[in-house]
């Protein structure tokens, strides 16, 4: 696969978000005496792969350096409900300005990591490994897709520039998918080219034409099943669509191709309940 810059986005990622949420001052944060101190806790509510370490860490050091962050779980730990996760140590209003930016973050990225394990582990029986996809929030494809990693997943492509995949509109603009394949090759040689297909007639053009991948869309089970039987072992076959059941996972998944794509684990993220109190 690859080998992504996770980080490479980090500082200025969380920038943003300490800009948008502070602003010019923390007010409230402003009736606390400027020189108390203290310890808080970071809480889950409940069972959660935890990821997202280092943007917690960079938060509270945009804030406060000072502050001394101890974490009690390693990243990627599968916890459970109410285990401590870290405390931090230092000037009260620092830990507070930096309370909603730390769990925004900690909370959306494991929540990822969650749906991409359990998603991971119901195929764990079969060869095919698990894919995010694109569909990812605003401004945290890195993020999102580092707690993809973590959770068990792999990425499939970071943007539009580190790999092809030639869909259904590109065909029709190129005027064939053999033409389209082509001009990748010429275009950007050793990138990997991936062409979608919809159906079995297009599946046997796209394997004429040798891409690196063949992304089946929507295939039904018989028909995904004789693509597999069909296909050029130096092709591998990548499923998308139509999964809508944690069976309906597993049925792809054991028909033998190579990877399965779902979006839901960056799109449909549903956060993890987590809770910071002040231990005073």
């Amino acid at each position: 696969m690859m080998n992504p810059d996770y980080f490479k986005d980090l500082n200025q990622t969380v920038k943003f978000a300490l800009a948008e949420d502070v602003g010019d001052v923390d007010i409230t944060a402003e009736l606390i005496d400027s020189e108390n101190t203290a310890t808080a806790e970071v809480i889950t509510r409940e069972e959660a792969v935890i990821c997202g370490q280092p943007w917690v860490d960079e938060v509270f050091r945009q804030v406060d350096p000072k502050v001394k962050i101890e974490w009690q779980i390693n990243e990627a730990d599968l916890v459970e409900a109410d285990q401590p996760l870290l405390r931090v140590s230092g000037l009260v209003r620092s830990i507070l300005t930096a309370e909603r930016p730390v769990l925004n973050f900690l909370q959306t990225l494991s929540g990822t990591a969650t749906a991409t394990h359990r998603y991971a582990q119901l195929i764990s029986h079969t060869n095919a490994r698990l894919l995010d996809t694109r569909k990812t929030i605003p401004g945290l494809r890195h993020a999102q897709k580092y707690a993809v990693s973590k959770g068990g997943g792999e990425n499939h492509r970071m943007g539009l520039y580190d790999a092809f995949l030639i869909k259904e509109n590109h065909i029709l603009a190129c005027g064939s998918i053999n033409k389209a394949i082509n001009r990748a090759r010429q275009l950007y040689p050793g990138r990997r080219v991936e062409v979608e297909v919809e159906n079995l007639d297009e599946f046997y053009k796209a394997v004429e034409a040798e891409p690196d991948w063949i992304m089946l869309d929507n295939f039904p089970l018989e028909d995904m099943l004789k693509a597999v039987a069909s296909a050029n072992r130096g092709i591998k076959l990548e499923a998308s669509g139509g999964i809508e059941e944690d069976d309906d996972l597993v049925s792809i998944a054991e028909t033998g191709v190579d990877f399965v794509s779902i979006g839901a684990l960056t799109k449909h993220c549903q956060a993890i309940d987590l809770s910071m109190r002040l231990l005073i």
